[in-house]
């Protein structure tokens, strides 16, 4: 059985929509595109080496494939992110038909959670997803990830395509590593820890006042 590894750029406020150009994704009126670039530094250069320094095979949603599929081919054989991307196995979750022309490429075009359940099941090396919020969802809702790596950017975008979004269930995380760049992106490993486990600083005895407060909070709904 092989480990789905789950890598984004996400700002504060969990959006990971278009990180790399204006013209990537502007749906929904998305006007911020490219808000990761200028806090480019050596640090991040190599967090995102250490990704790919391991074996995997790469796990997309239509739309980032579209996106990659028109520019990795095309920036040289010199590129070593491009190197590689275009050598190694794409898993594509689509519901169209159009072939897929980038080198490598596999559709996945039956209900996406089964497919990617059975790849998992397989042996080979890491599933790496990179960008694809709308694939993210239906992952993150049949607990299909295993590890999160995640680079924080300080910046709050207040609208977009989320990490964490409608696919999102409780669970437990535990960070594994963590390591912050000169320009004050937190890059970040997570991997999965099971149920939240909850707690209380209330006192044993509430007081008249909470009682109170807890009442209308009930009547309130």
């Amino acid at each position: 059985m092989r480990k789905l590894v789950a890598a984004a750029f996400v700002s504060l406020d969990g959006v990971m929509q278009a990180p790399g150009g204006p013209r990537e994704d502007p749906t929904g009126g998305f006007t911020a595109g490219g808000w990761t670039v200028n806090y480019w530094d050596e640090p991040m250069g190599q967090f995102m080496g250490g990704i790919f320094t391991d074996p995997f095979e790469l796990l997309l949603g239509r739309k980032t494939y579209e996106i990659f599929a028109a520019h990795w081919p095309f920036v040289g054989k010199d590129d070593p992110i491009g190197k590689v991307f275009n050598a190694v196995t794409k898993y594509v979750a689509t519901t169209s038909t159009e072939p897929l022309t980038w080198a490598n490429s596999v559709a996945l075009r039956g209900d996406a959670a089964a497919e990617i359940a059975r790849l998992k099941q397989q042996d080979g090396p890491v599933l790496l997803t990179q960008g694809s919020s709308g694939l993210l969802q239906t992952l993150l809702a049949h607990d299909l990830i295993d590890e999160f790596r995640l680079l924080t950017f300080p910046l709050v975008l207040g609208q977009g395509k989320r990490l964490f979004g409608q696919g999102a269930k409780p669970e437990a995380l535990k960070l594994t590593a963590n390591t912050i760049s000169t320009t004050g992106v937190i890059m970040s490993v997570y991997e999965r820890d099971g149920a939240i486990k909850t707690g209380t600083f209330e006192l044993a005895q509430p007081s008249e006042a909470e009682i109170k407060r807890r009442e209308r909070m009930k009547r309130e709904g």
